[in-house]
């Protein structure tokens, strides 16, 4: 599968974005999706995750109660809502999918993920 994420800008403390990620060249049903984020100098990190159908997820402390993942099954499509922004969310947002035979939902490591995006830039101003 191939990935391709969006929606990343240059935004103030306090605001919102909405980060989209779409998938093509096999089912995105078949995928666990999940977000991760990497900050200068610093490793990537676990954001959010959501399972194949949607109906579970988990989140980081650092977001949790302020971001929201979703996805759309019929448009190959995975959103993360992203409120009340902080000068510490800003990084590379990545998305990430691992296929949903895996089991587990919430796996915080890089490593458990197959396949990636090409990143989109997120800079919170203060």
């Amino acid at each position: 599968v191939q990935l391709q994420a969006s929606g990343g800008g240059l935004v103030q403390a306090g605001a919102f974005l909405r980060l989209s990620c779409v998938a093509s060249g096999r089912t995105f049903s078949s995928y666990i999706m999940g977000w991760f984020r990497q900050a200068p100098g610093k490793e990537r990190e676990f954001v959010a995750a959501i399972s194949w159908s949607g109906g579970s997820t988990g989140f980081a402390n650092s977001v949790k109660g302020r971001f929201t993942i979703s996805r759309d099954n019929a448009k190959n499509t995975l959103f993360l809502q992203m409120n009340s922004l902080k000068p510490e969310d800003t990084a590379v947002y990545y998305c990430a999918a691992r296929p949903k035979e895996y089991n587990i939902v919430v796996v915080t490591t890089p490593g458990g993920y197959d396949y990636w995006g090409q990143g989109t830039q997120v800079t919170v101003s203060s």
